[in-house]
């Protein structure tokens, strides 16, 4: 067993490296896990199959995210980005189309991240010019500045554009506190820990959601980003009122 010194934001990255081999394994645990992902890649409203719309896929991890992008667009373009060069390993092994890029930074250095990956792509790509959407999964309570991400992730956008955040959000609930801890302390932090013999990334899991915003405090950090149209929904089953679909616009026509 590993030191139980808490994690702090700067070292998930490299927790996520470590958990990175088991990781798909213990989602996978999760019911509802990656329908929920599918349903808040739906609420970006690509039309059709996708072709031509160019997604940026924030904290895509092992791929999970990537997937559920695909699987209600599957011809869109994808830039999948994270900040854990283990989780990025794994989500290179599996098979992927070639509409879809990976590249390892953190979401604080999208610009300089972005910028390689239009400059290594070619015209065919598609990559030129702002992004028809943004998704961004399990990531924003995991930053240092989400103010400042969510500001970045605007300037992005084409006008019109979507950015969908899936999330945990308890603070609004105490019925959904307690129900978060109870599956924390009882399944999540048991069974990562024995998978991975380091039980520092899920008690930060619990720790972080436990202390980010509440759904109402985190749609107004989206307007206060610039956001228009801003809105939230929860799932149901266990994850009700504890796992949300955030979305906001950026103003203008598209």
């Amino acid at each position: 067993m590993r030191s139980a010194r808490r994690l702090d934001i700067p070292a998930v990255p490299g927790a996520f490296d470590t958990a990175a081999d088991r990781y798909d394994a213990l989602v996978g645990a999760n019911p509802g896990y990656h329908a929920a992902l599918r349903e808040s890649a739906r609420r970006l409203g690509l039309a059709g199959d996708g072709a031509g719309a160019r997604v940026l896929d924030l904290g895509c991890g092992t791929g999970a995210s990537t997937a559920a992008l695909l699987a209600v667009a599957p011809k869109a373009t994808i830039v999948a980005v994270d900040a854990s060069a283990g989780m990025l390993a794994r989500a290179r092994t599996k098979r992927w189309p070639g509409s879809v890029t990976f590249r390892h930074a953190r979401a604080e250095a999208l610009s300089e991240a972005l910028s390689e990956a239009l400059s290594e792509a070619p015209p065919e790509a598609g990559l030129d010019g702002p992004f028809d959407a943004v998704f961004a999964a399990y990531l924003v309570r995991n930053v240092a500045d989400p103010d400042a991400l969510l500001s970045n992730v605007l300037g992005l956008l084409r006008p019109g554009a979507p950015l969908v955040v899936h999330e945990y959000s308890v603070r609004d609930s105490a019925l959904a506190r307690a129900i978060w801890s109870l599956v924390c302390w009882t399944v999540i932090i048991p069974a990562g820990t024995l998978a991975t013999r380091d039980h520092r990334l899920f008690t930060y899991l619990w720790r972080s959601v436990i202390r980010f915003d509440g759904a109402a405090r985190f749609r107004e950090r989206l307007r206060g980003a610039g956001f228009a149209d801003v809105a939230s929904t929860t799932f149901g089953g266990w994850q009700r009122g504890i796992v949300h679909t955030f979305v906001g616009r950026r103003a203008g026509a598209r």
